[in-house]
């Protein structure tokens, strides 16, 4: 078992996109889910009403569905996915820390520690020669290193930007709304930064000519 290897390494096994996305985005539609439908589900299979109310319900569902979107992502390609695992980790033990002393406000603190997380890191990378976003968008585009380098630092600073809009939130609305917000508002944000880094993405864009060169 190893970590991935290098954005342009030869050897680098890919999963399609929509897998990917679906392996990323998977655990958050099992979060929304039983938030938003956890009583009808806990009066469906009673044992889970020990868990508590469904936000609770909910962060351990999250829990199991990213553990097991780890192991499908590790059992396809043999090497842990690095920023899915940091997510993962986080998830895992900010969970256990909710569910443990039955207090939402680890769950909600989770994303802010994770997005200020890759934030570091991302540029902390920079700041040791490594483009480390080409380890998550490689199976979607390939860039030069320069491309990748510039791509790093503009996501570095957005997942700052999304800590801050995170602790806006759930400080300032209920917890349905966090979680809905955390669902469907997080990922049109990010859609609509994504397309703004088009122009970056096209300039900086290997070619099958160059990669075959």
């Amino acid at each position: 078992m190893e970590l991935e290897h290098d954005p342009n390494d030869p050897t680098r096994k890919e999963l399609s996109p929509l897998l990917k996305l679906a392996l990323e985005l998977g655990p958050l539609g099992v979060f929304f889910l039983f938030n938003s439908r956890g009583e009808q589900i806990a009066g469906a299979f009673p044992v889970l009403q020990v868990i508590g109310e469904p936000i609770f319900l909910a962060t351990a569902a999250f829990m199991v569905a990213i553990t097991i979107s780890l192991t499908v992502s590790l059992w396809l390609t043999r090497r842990l996915p690095i920023m899915p695992l940091v997510s993962g980790v986080v998830v895992l033990v900010f969970g256990a820390l909710t569910l443990w002393l039955h207090d939402e406000l680890f769950i909600k603190l989770k994303p802010t520690i994770v997005n200020c997380l890759f934030g570091s890191v991302l540029l902390g990378g920079l700041f040791f020669g490594k483009a480390l976003l080409g380890y998550v968008f490689d199976s979607a585009f390939k860039l030069t290193d320069e491309g990748w380098r510039k791509l790093t630092f503009r996501w570095g600073i957005f997942f700052f930007v999304l800590a801050a809009i995170n602790e806006i939130v759930w400080r300032s609305f209920s917890t349905d709304f966090w979680v809905s917000f955390k669902v469907f508002g997080i990922m049109p944000i990010t859609l609509v930064f994504t397309l703004t880094q088009l122009p970056l993405i096209q300039k900086y864009a290997i070619t099958d000519e160059a990669r075959d060169a």
